[in-house]
């Protein structure tokens, strides 16, 4: 009885609760688990997060349940970590979480198990309230969620503005989705539509506070990064690439991925908008003939 009333109440909180046994063993997860992730409890109790479940990452790339999990080291240490990581969601993309491990004792005070709260670390009110506002003036693309090529444009426009007067750089970076008319060839549209989804999803959640992201047109999304010069844009673009290549959708028994390559252009005052967007898609073009999955950027 008092177990089941335990269980009521973290099935209450807003962060994702679960827990593991002395393996590792999934025996425990929450509701906002649910919620936070897509996967129910009965696809998440009895597995690990290396079983094709979590998979999370660090922002430059390390796979934790390879190398350096926080919650293995808790199971073999007994002490309580924090870490911000990005988590594999069941609707493919990369969603970046706040993760709190703590050990779980018996009696004799020895390790039994571990638990893992984690927090939606992402921009999810601030996109809502965006998209809202992108819905009230007809700027979103349907599709994927994000704002459409009528968005983009205004969006430069005013990046551009901010440039001018108040001395405040940008920069533009191009995302297109390598060989992706073979997911269609091969899977379908509506798996195709899947991986437009799923992309736009990983870029919006590896974004910036000040930064947004719109579909140009068919497979390929534009990025606006406020404040940023070369450094800024080469920094986020290989995290998004790096996120992208790690999200993947699952088809039937097959794990369906994609890689984007990436161009970018930081705008110049004396500069007019369609100079920047034309340098940016000509550093996409270098990025496409030069191997794919890679990120240039020009000035």
């Amino acid at each position: 009885m008092q177990s089941d009333i335990y269980r009521e109440m973290l099935d209450q909180l807003y962060d994702g609760v679960y827990m593991v046994d002395r393996t590792g063993a999934i025996v425990y997860w929450n509701r906002a688990a649910e919620q936070i992730t897509g996967y129910s409890s009965e696809e998440a109790v009895g597995k690990r997060c290396s079983d094709n479940l979590l998979r999370h990452v660090t922002a430059n790339g390390q796979q934790l349940c390879l190398q350096g999990c926080p919650l293995k080291a808790t199971l073999v240490d007994g002490k309580q970590r924090e870490a911000a990581v990005f988590l594999h969601h069941k609707d493919g993309f990369r969603l970046p979480v706040l993760v709190r491990v703590s050990p779980l004792r018996d009696r004799f005070g020895q390790i039994e198990g571990a638990v893992e709260i984690f927090t939606d670390n992402s921009k999810r009110l601030t996109h809502e309230h965006e998209l809202e506002q992108l819905r009230l003036l007809a700027l979103m693309d349907e599709l994927t969620g994000v704002g459409n090529r009528r968005a983009a444009e205004e969006a430069l426009r005013s990046a551009h503005r901010k440039l001018a007067v108040d001395g405040i750089p940008y920069g533009v970076l191009f995302v297109d989705i390598d060989h992706f008319k073979a997911i269609n060839d091969t899977y379908g549209h509506d798996v195709g539509d899947d991986v437009l989804r799923m992309i736009a999803s990983t870029l919006k959640e590896g974004l910036r506070e000040r930064d947004a992201v719109f579909r140009w047109g068919g497979e390929e999304f534009m990025l606006v990064l406020g404040g940023s010069g070369r450094d800024g844009l080469c920094t986020v673009g290989e995290r998004i690439r790096m996120l992208a290549e790690q999200s993947w959708l699952e088809v039937g028994d097959e794990k369906v991925g994609v890689t984007v390559s990436m161009g970018g252009c930081t705008a110049l005052a004396e500069a007019d908008v369609e100079t920047v967007v034309k340098c940016a898609d000509e550093a996409l073009y270098d990025a496409k003939q030069t191997g794919r999955n890679r990120v240039c950027v020009t000035d």
